[in-house]
């Protein structure tokens, strides 16, 4: 007998400083006494930010003036399965209030929750917040580029969060392994003092992946990797979310295993990150439990000479069914990072633009 599928919208409500809003369950509501994301059932004829704006209306009285669709999230509990499309609230008129009774409570998640259990399907949202806005690839080129980059490196990373991607196959082609990899441990101290991740890219070599915080995995890699064409290194990937609990028999709906996956966002763990050109690729990374994927190229950029660019409404239509967060890339820079979250990006990736 197939599961009721239920389609929502549910509001990440983030106040300037970085708090977000949760919401208990009432006591006569299923999952009583979990915590979640306030938003509700999309009706029939409704967009997800309507839907999204009528119940947070109903539910906290506040009526949303900004608000961008972010990631659409699938889960399956017990007795339905659940597609729920984040959207993230920047702006609302008036003072949250539980108008069904739920408690609600303003949390940071950078920091462990003192409130919980947390709804099985609101732990992925947490977890993608720590991702910065900006992800920057290399392009140092070879060691005599090496001082000046890692200068501009140490003043952006100071400027405000960003993660980083080592990516140097012009270096690669040109120059012996020890320079290179002399250089990626250069890169990787300076982030490391700043507290950023840096990312290694799949170009090189495998027996490198374990030096940085994670992987970025171009599409053809990824595809072979998900295949099983290829096994990436032990250690070197993320396990995949789920695997903890199928592990040791434990439900991964039940009370007892969300409340030891309370904090389960603040967890270190390797990064993975995907490039993704189509949704077959977009695919591919939720396979292996991507963290996160880079698509593009959205806008005309001279490294695609004669390709035509996604578009922003062809990058939406990718990213808001991507199920997982989407940066975009191509022609990207601080000034698009507005238009790039209106069409459902976590960020946008880049090269110079983001550096300068």
């Amino acid at each position: 007998m197939s599961k009721p599928f239920i389609d929502v919208a549910a509001g990440l409500i983030l106040r300037p400083n970085g708090e977000l809003l949760l919401a208990e369950r009432p006591g006569d509501k299923p999952w009583s006494g979990w915590w979640e994301l306030p938003g509700g059932k999309i009706e029939p004829g409704e967009t997800v930010l309507q839907a999204l704006a009528r119940e947070l209306k109903e539910e906290l009285d506040i009526d949303v003036t900004e608000s961008a669709r972010w990631v659409t999230h699938v889960h399956e509990y017990p007795k339905t399965i659940v597609r729920l499309s984040f959207c993230k609230v920047t702006g609302w008129q008036g003072t949250p209030a539980g108008i069904e009774g739920q408690s609600l409570a303003w949390v940071r998640t950078d920091v462990p929750l003192d409130i919980g259990p947390l709804l099985p399907a609101t732990e992925p949202p947490l977890r993608w917040l720590q991702l910065p806005e900006r992800y920057l690839l290399t392009s140092i080129g070879g060691s005599e580029g090496l001082a000046g980059f890692l200068a501009k490196l140490e003043a952006a990373l100071a400027r405000g969060k960003m993660l980083v991607q080592f990516r140097e196959p012009q270096w690669a082609a040109q120059a012996d392994a020890a320079e290179v990899r002399a250089g990626l441990e250069a890169v990787l101290r300076v982030c490391r003092k700043a507290g950023a991740p840096c990312l290694l890219n799949s170009a090189h070599p495998e027996d490198w992946w374990a030096l940085a915080d994670g992987v970025h995995l171009r599409a053809q890699d990824a595809a072979e990797l998900a295949s099983g064409q290829r096994q990436a290194p032990a250690g070197t990937l993320p396990d995949l979310p789920d695997e903890p609990a199928q592990a040791n028999g434990t439900d991964p709906n039940s009370r007892e295993y969300a409340l030891t996956r309370r904090d389960a966002h603040l967890k270190p763990r390797r990064l993975l990150g995907v490039s993704a050109h189509n949704a077959d690729d977009l695919k591919t990374a939720r396979s292996l439990g991507a963290d996160f994927a880079v698509l593009g190229h959205v806008l005309d950029t001279p490294s695609h000479p004669g390709q035509a660019p996604l578009g922003w409404e062809g990058f939406a239509g990718l990213a808001f069914e991507a199920g997982l967060p989407v940066y975009a890339i191509g022609g990207q820079s601080a000034a698009t990072l507005p238009a790039a979250r209106q069409h459902g990006a976590h960020g946008v990736a880049g090269i110079r633009h983001l550096l300068a």
